[in-house]
């Protein structure tokens, strides 16, 4: 039997993807930072009868890490698949937000990553074998205000695990970046809150948010093509995954740089004629409601 550990399963894509592996038949580390918030979890591993065990692991945390990490690998041996999805949202313009928002979503997204990975590759290095998947996002490749902060360590998460893949090759270790688009969980639906700022993209692209979330993607999706990833025999970096991903990405690279920023830096008018324009969205509707 296979074995996967995952980070951050107590709601959202983790959870959902926890699911999928164990109803798949794999032996599932779902860990999080506070297993207090997991019932959902372990009612559905008791009524499904799942292979799973949940585990405290606090990704900023050097020392939880090791921990959790040192102990599963002493119970198991190995950990077959890594899966890391741990992830904060924070956002705001790069002026108005605290320096310590900037600090808190780099040291989970970024480096909550790279602790993982450090502290399982020696092992799967050895055995020659391994695979590990991140969850980062079409947000890694498109920076939008005010996801500014969020975008730069989705943007730092993207290089790193391109660098990683290019030393873990030669060990037969598989490396993949999950790139979700707009994906119905709790910080999908944060962001469609929009918040007040002196800049207007805010209310704006909360309004996008809300405007796409009418038609919602499900976590699931994202955890169903994590588990195909897994299964495959792939060594394909990047995947773009929902209806709106590989769109988003597309629409991206057929502009300029300044293009790009011309168009975010339009007029509230010129924006949201754009916007419906080019995606079919009333993102301006969707934005009188927050003011509501």
């Amino acid at each position: 039997m296979k074995t996967v550990l995952i980070t951050g399963t107590s709601k959202g894509i983790g959870l959902e993807t926890a699911l999928t592996f164990g109803r798949a038949g794999y032996k599932v580390y779902a860990t999080m930072r506070n297993p207090d918030m997991a019932s959902d979890l372990r009612q559905k591993i008791i009524v499904e009868s799942l292979d799973m065990a949940i585990f405290k692991m606090d990704v900023d945390s050097d020392k939880s890490v090791k921990q959790t990490m040192d102990a599963i690998l002493k119970k198991n041996g190995r950990i077959d698949i890594l899966i890391n999805n741990a992830g904060i949202e924070r956002h705001g313009s790069v002026e108005e937000m605290a320096i310590q928002d900037f600090k808190v979503i780099m040291e989970t997204n970024y480096f909550g990553v790279v602790r993982c990975i450090k502290a399982i590759l020696p092992v799967m290095r050895e055995n020659h074998d391994g695979c590990i998947i991140n969850v980062a996002s079409i947000a890694g490749r498109i920076a939008n205000t005010p996801l500014g902060a969020y975008a730069a360590s989705k943007f730092a998460l993207e290089a790193i695990s391109e660098a990683l893949a290019q030393e873990v090759k030669p060990f037969n270790i598989r490396v993949a970046i999950v790139e979700p688009g707009i994906i119905d969980t709790r910080m999908a639906n944060s962001i469609a809150k929009g918040g007040a700022s002196i800049y207007p993209q805010s209310k704006r692209f909360g309004g996008l948010f809300a405007a796409t979330l009418q038609n919602p993607t499900k976590p699931s999706m994202v955890a169903e093509k994590i588990l195909e990833i897994a299964e495959s025999a792939t060594w394909k970096l990047r995947h773009p995954v929902g209806p709106d991903a590989l769109p988003f990405l597309e629409w991206r690279a057929s502009m300029t740089d300044e293009e790009y920023v011309d168009w975010n830096a339009a007029s509230d008018a010129e924006w949201y004629a754009a916007v419906e324009n080019t995606f079919g969205l009333d993102a301006r509707e969707h934005s009188k409601i927050l003011d509501k």
